[in-house]
């Protein structure tokens, strides 16, 4: 039995999480990990028992709530300035010949 450091294991719960489409089989494998070994350190990081099937959500406070929405609101403003200067390169790219 492998003994992993704590950060590799918050890291590698990280990684699941960040990939949406992602299975925990798969990134498994890409961390040469066991299967269950990774499905574990989820449940754990969830609080959660390893032999338990419920999937219990964490209580999101208001801070959390503001902070979200902020960051919404800042995805969208950068999404609209992104496409602003898209068209802007696509002009001047007709515009300029070489």
């Amino acid at each position: 039995m492998k003994h992993y450091p704590p950060e590799f294991k918050a890291d590698a719960v990280a990684l699941y999480r960040s990939r949406p489409g992602a299975t925990i089989k798969s990134v498994a494998a890409d961390l040469e990990v066991n299967t269950e070994t990774l499905r574990n350190w989820i449940r754990a990081a969830d609080g959660r028992r390893p032999g338990s099937h419920s999937a219990a959500q964490p209580a999101t406070s208001a801070a959390d709530s503001a902070e979200v929405t902020a960051s919404r609101k800042r995805v969208r403003e950068l999404e609209e300035e992104r496409d602003i200067l898209r068209k802007a390169a696509r002009y001047f790219a007709t515009e300029t010949r070489w």
